[in-house]
């Protein structure tokens, strides 16, 4: 154990570097050390407290002010364009805002005076059309303040721009809010740490600024001369009162550092780490809201169903049929009635998220022309579709509580104050988060929060409803209550809803369809059951749970891909691409060569053992066949002695496979 007080020592710091950097320290330091020696304290009140400095200290505050606003008003569309928008010469801008601070202040200023003096490019149409001159005016000053002083802001805020995940600004669209919208209640919140520091120091620099406002602006007395300029001229007069009015310019600096921490581009917010509820020990939250016969959502009388609350029935709503097809690297046409649910399964890379950002009109790797109901919604841009989107983590806005986030989309739809927070107030009761109402979502567990997500869609009123793994950030227990819930709510949607998911379970319980996927493109698009019994995909078979050996059918049944025979009951035509399905408990161990009737027989080895509920799933690699799963009692594997090397013997009964064409 540590001894308390005692430093644990580290890597010891070379010389050669230590003391270099001691080096620039002291370098830095001593100018400053330098002013505080040479202050004369005693008189430091009347110095700064001349009638001079403070005429000075009014107009510096007058022009960084200005050149503050300015700085936002000009600043903060440059730096979402540069962070969000790609376009040709991008890199030329970039340099042109970086170009002020590398650029000697007094060339800045000389440049100021080309453009906008009285014989410069536009100083001449200035005082012709609108009678204004900038040069030797306090305007110049704030001009040439906010030309030096604005690159801080558009950095800084750029940085903290391409800090944060657009998926924020794009579930934010889905909800129904326009891009102004999305950008004044989204986007500048999250980034305000970003925006706070860049403005500081943006005010910061053009307090202090004096090369280009003396070139361009001149230096009159309480007309341009600011602080910078008037500790130049005490300099040469006074060099006592220069000093005491350098103290303060110090001091202010040394403020704005210290109040950002060292932070020059902050960080945008919803990075915090999950909070654990203490009533919500699996992540999942408390007890579910509601009590039988208790009024329920928007009024609907709660029935006991199951041992879990559901709502009762529903006024009938609008229908809206969906029909899309969807070219790109995802190619489908997908056509269905008002109330189907699709779930959406393959494997990584299949094109499943693809999909639904086509739908939403979100990608460039995809085009989806859209009709639902009876409107084509092909051109319309993301947030008037009516499509509304539950991605992966949920994206809640970190800085609304849950109920406003719920409320979110049917604010930006119109809907009054207080009616969207009762109808969100319903729809987190529905989802056993309405006790959570009021925090945000830092506050929330992963399942928290993520109902909240499913909330905050179900209640925006969505012609189409696009789920990316709804579920997956939910323990066993609350995914089988929301799962109910979404299932009595998708019973009475008006619109389709497409689930991606790679859960057997809420594929087969919540969809009516289901569409499989494979490198952009659907192998098959049938009921669960359908899927179940005759999947098309190696990959859907494995997530069933089956085997799956693709290969070539034969007269007896199939020459796998992997090598080796196997013989079946029902062979397809010779030459055709199959999929055989294997189910694990049809797979039969044996530790010796089996007789009897079992037409296909290999040996093995043991190579991993899992536990699966009350069962063991026996992975077995062969030289003779592809890898095989049996799934047995762990009682069967201690009678077997098997443990991971153990060689064995695998048969399968002809009966017992199932060939699908491919």
């Amino acid at each position: 154990m540590r001894r308390a007080g005692v430093r644990t020592p580290g890597p010891r710091v070379p010389v050669t570097l230590a003391l270099p950097a001691l080096v620039a320290v002291a370098f830095l330091l001593l100018p400053l050390a330098g002013i505080l020696v040479r202050t004369q304290w005693s008189e430091l009140a009347g110095h700064l407290g001349a009638p001079g400095t403070l005429r000075a200290l009014r107009l510096s505050l007058l022009v960084s002010f200005w050149a503050l606003g300015l700085s936002l008003v000009l600043g903060v569309p440059l730096a979402w364009l540069l962070a969000r928008v790609s376009f040709p010469g991008k890199t030329v801008v970039r340099s042109l805002v970086l170009l002020p601070m590398v650029l000697p202040p007094t060339v800045g200023g000389v440049a100021l005076l080309l453009a906008f003096g009285r014989r410069g490019l536009l100083g001449p149409w200035l005082e012709d059309t609108f009678g204004v001159t900038l040069p030797f005016h306090t305007s110049g000053a704030v001009l040439a303040a906010t030309f030096v002083a604005m690159p801080f802001l558009v950095i800084s805020l750029e940085g903290a721009l391409g800090g944060l995940r657009p998926r924020y600004e794009e579930t934010a669209a889905s909800l129904g809010a326009s891009p102004v919208r999305v950008f004044f209640t989204v986007t500048l919140p999250m980034v305000a740490p970003g925006l706070i520091a860049g403005a500081a120091l943006t005010w910061a620099r053009a307090l202090g600024e004096f090369g280009a406002t003396i070139t361009f602006a001149g230096n009159l007395p309480g007309t341009t001369q600011t602080l910078p300029l008037q500790v130049y001229l005490l300099l040469q007069e006074e060099p006592e009162a220069a000093t005491s009015v350098s103290l303060l310019l110090l001091v202010i600096a040394m403020a704005v550092l210290i109040a950002l921490r060292g932070r020059w581009t902050g960080a945008p917010a919803g990075r915090e780490r999950r909070a654990k509820d203490p009533a919500d020990p699996g992540g999942a939250g408390g007890p579910e809201s509601g009590a039988p016969g208790a009024p329920g959502p928007l009024g609907i009388p709660l029935a006991k169903t199951g041992g879990v609350e559901a709502a009762g029935p529903a006024e009938p709503a609008a229908r809206w049929p969906l029909h899309a097809e969807v070219t790109g690297f995802t190619r489908l046409t997908l056509d269905a009635d008002p109330g189907t649910t699709i779930a959406v399964v393959g494997p990584n890379g299949a094109g499943k998220t693809t999909l639904l950002r086509a739908l939403l009109g979100l990608t460039p790797r995809a085009h989806a022309v859209l009709r639902l109901g009876g409107a084509d919604v092909t051109e319309l841009p993301p947030h008037r579709r009516r499509v509304a989107w539950v991605p992966q983590d949920g994206a809640l806005f970190p800085h609304m509580t849950a109920l406003a986030n719920t409320a979110y989309g049917l604010r930006v739809q119109g809907v009054r104050r207080g009616e969207a927070r009762r109808t969100a107030q319903d729809w987190l009761d529905r989802l056993g988060v309405g006790h959570l109402a009021h925090r945000r979502p830092a506050q929330l567990s992963g399942g928290q929060a993520q109902r909240v997500a499913l909330a905050r869609a179900l209640a925006a009123r969505p012609r189409l409803l696009v789920l990316d793994e709804p579920l997956a950030a939910l323990d066993q227990t609350t995914r089988a209550h929301v799962r109910h819930t979404l299932r009595t709510h998708l019973r009475r949607f008006g619109g389709v809803c497409l689930i991606v998911t790679h859960d057997p379970v809420e594929a087969v319980s919540l969809a009516d369809r289901v569409l499989v996927l494979d490198e952009g493109r659907a192998l098959q698009d049938a009921p669960p059951a359908e899927v179940s019994r005759h999947p098309r995909s190696p990959w859907v078979a494995r997530m069933l749970g089956r085997n799956a050996w693709p290969g070539t059918a034969t007269a007896d049944g199939l020459a796998p891909a992997g090598g080796g025979t196997l013989v079946t009951a029902d062979p397809l035509p010779p030459g055709t691409d199959a999929l055989a399905v294997i189910a694990p408990e049809a797979v039969a161990l044996h530790r010796e060569k089996p007789g009897g009737s079992p037409r296909n027989v290999w040996p093995g080895t043991v190579r991993e053992i899992t536990a699966s509920g009350s069962r063991l799933r026996i992975l077995v690699t062969s030289p003779n066949a592809p890898d095989l799963v049996a799934e047995i009692t762990p009682q069967a594997a201690a009678e077997l002695g098997l443990a991971e090397g153990t060689p064995v013997w695998t048969s399968v009964k002809a009966t017992e496979t199932t060939l699908v064409a491919l």
